[in-house]
């Protein structure tokens, strides 16, 4: 059917001088434009809503009463970090009511550049659930570790130009914009004359450093975690991202900055979400459902992961129930408790299971060799040994539900004139070993608040470079899980002992893994509870793991290149 005969017969419809093709019926709808519910019928015409009102269909869908509000939008994720395939990641969360996906890809972009990115695209054309996707402003995301690929401001304005690219993704390089570096300006530069959306990441940024960040063309903020700070960034001009991923969990402290008046300014994201999260909790619908038992507006909720992210992004097809908007909807019976109960994509009516997805093509393995070949690392030499240079070290202290680290300095354990593990003072060994031009590089510390009293754990999940990150009680078994994870070409175990406890392959990109969903998220929950077993006490280690590395985040971190201060932004000295 030509355009033109398409837009005639939804104006038919539309008017009532005909059926519409699909009407949904017996429903309240969620005005996210007037904030308020009210009873109409749905129209839809192919993957258009035509009209609301009084409609009849060729084919009618009786909601009985339950409560119909436009297909929720997740403003800012990393697919990766579910470890799913943007396709298994799709079958994940589609059933919970997620209909658009705006994703910063910079974690396969950091490993395989715009070959990765290009990859993440075209596994996701023609899938049920939009996918977008913002171009990765910071690859590498410092000079304070080794990436496996670099993206500069060139590089950006071909992705940004792509159909599926909406914006800049997270200019986490605060420091560099503050203090104008030249590649990080020429990248904001580029997205201003493009017109497209600047996301932010600016944790802890205040006063006129942030004034400065802001006028660099910086719009958002998913890094804020307490109200003060997202108060002081929405009066001056930021959207905030309220993140309620598996790890960082900003819900409960930033819900009291928002009010009736600023809300329209906030959107609730995950950030990075699991797999087993995504399979048990859900996706945004689980964030809803929290939000509303901490006393959020239902209806406010819902504008904050609908029509508040289409507004930010451009997105002027959907977000809302009206004419001229993408017929993607979501059902559920209780305003309160949000469960969904159907799903509509474009029209079509979506199951309200996971599916199982088909494994990786032999046409995407043959054509991104670089994206299925993503280990590779020089064993030859490898210590984990660390010669007591001194007495007392500065070692990276975890938080429960936090990616801040504190820097704290203590007196180590020290045999035969080397540092070792404690576990009475929950102190294990850290290491981030670059796994991606076979350097030789490798940064070992300590941290504590792990709870590990024996046996090793080890990922290539290491945000953002995704070298190998390992911990351990000894060096024996931390040898032994960073070669298994490199057999296996990609991934996460657990040793104990001489033994590997437990595994999970990532054959993409060592981030992500072509299983079918519930295959995967079973094996993960071994690989925690074999975690436990070693003496771990927070809930999901291999996620906190992986933000060890990332040199962004204050205040003390370690990469492939050594022990970092945030805060100073550069290298430190372990030994006091």
């Amino acid at each position: 059917m030509s355009v033109e005969s398409l837009r005639a017969k939804k104006n038919k419809q539309a008017r009532g001088l005909e059926p519409a093709e699909l009407v949904l019926k017996n429903c309240h709808l969620v005005d996210v434009f007037c904030g308020e519910l009210k009873e109409a019928d749905v129209a839809i015409c192919g993957d258009t809503i035509v009209g609301i009102g009084d409609y009849s269909g060729v084919e009618e869908f009786d909601c009985r009463g339950g409560i119909v509000c436009p297909g929720f939008i997740e403003g800012h994720i990393h697919i990766e970090s579910s470890m799913l395939s943007p396709k298994q990641f799709v079958d994940t969360v589609l059933p919970h009511g997620t209909t658009t996906v705006i994703c910063d890809p910079h974690e396969i972009a950091n490993v395989a550049g715009i070959t990765g990115v290009r990859y993440l695209l075209e596994e996701s054309e023609g899938l049920s659930c939009s996918i977008f996707a913002m171009a990765p402003s910071c690859v590498p995301a410092t000079h304070l570790e080794t990436s496996g690929a670099d993206l500069l401001s060139q590089d950006l304005v071909e992705l940004m130009q792509l159909p599926q690219a909406l914006g800049l993704a997270e200019m986490m390089n605060f420091p560099g914009v503050l203090l104008q570096d030249k590649e990080v300006v020429a990248k904001l530069v580029a997205a201003g004359k493009l017109g497209v959306p600047i996301d932010g990441h600016a944790p802890g940024l205040s006063g006129k450093d942030l004034q400065a960040y802001i006028g660099n063309g910086v719009m958002s903020d998913h890094e804020c975690s307490t109200a003060a700070e997202a108060l002081e960034k929405l009066s001056s001009g930021m959207y905030i991202f309220i993140r309620e991923g598996s790890t960082a969990k900003n819900l409960t402290a930033l819900l009291p900055a928002v009010t009736e008046k600023n809300s329209h300014r906030c959107l609730l994201v995950t950030d990075d979400c699991h797999c087993d999260e995504l399979l048990k909790e859900g996706h945004l619908d689980r964030i809803l459902r929290k939000a509303v038992r901490l006393g959020l507006d239902p209806i406010t909720a819902i504008r904050m992961v609908t029509i508040n992210v289409a507004s930010f992004f451009g997105l002027r097809d959907r977000g809302g129930i009206a004419p001229g908007f993408r017929a993607d909807l979501v059902l559920f019976d209780d305003l309160q408790d949000i469960r969904v109960r159907t799903v509509y994509s474009g029209g079509q009516q979506i199951g309200v299971r996971p599916g199982e997805t088909e494994l990786v093509s032999a046409d995407l393995l043959e054509r991104y060799p670089r994206v299925f070949d993503s280990v590779n690392v020089k064993t030859e030499g490898l210590s984990f040994e660390i010669p007591a240079n001194g007495k007392t070290a500065r070692i990276i202290r975890v938080k429960k539900d936090e990616l801040i680290t504190d820097s704290v300095e203590c007196d180590v354990k020290i045999i035969d004139g080397m540092a070792v593990a404690d576990k009475d003072r929950d102190i294990a060994k850290l290491a981030v070993i670059e796994r991606h031009h076979c350097t030789g590089n490798r940064g070992i510390g300590f941290v504590q608040g792990l709870g590990l009293k024996k046996g090793a754990l080890a990922s290539t999940v290491g945000h953002d470079s995704h070298n190998i990150t390992v911990v351990g009680a000894n060096d024996y078994d931390m040898h032994l899980v960073v070669k298994t994870i490199i057999a296996q070409g990609g991934g996460l175990a657990v040793v104990c002992d001489g033994e590997v406890k437990a595994r999970l392959v990532l054959d993409v990109a060592g981030l992500m893994s072509s299983a079918a969903p519930r295959v995967l998220a079973a094996n993960f929950s071994k690989l925690l509870e074999a975690a436990l077993e070693l003496g771990v006490t927070v809930d999901d280690p291999f996620m906190l793991m992986s933000f060890m590395a990332l040199p962004v985040i204050p205040h003390l971190k370690m990469t492939d290149l050594g022990l970092v201060d945030v805060d100073s932004f550069c290298l430190t000295d372990q030994w006091l």
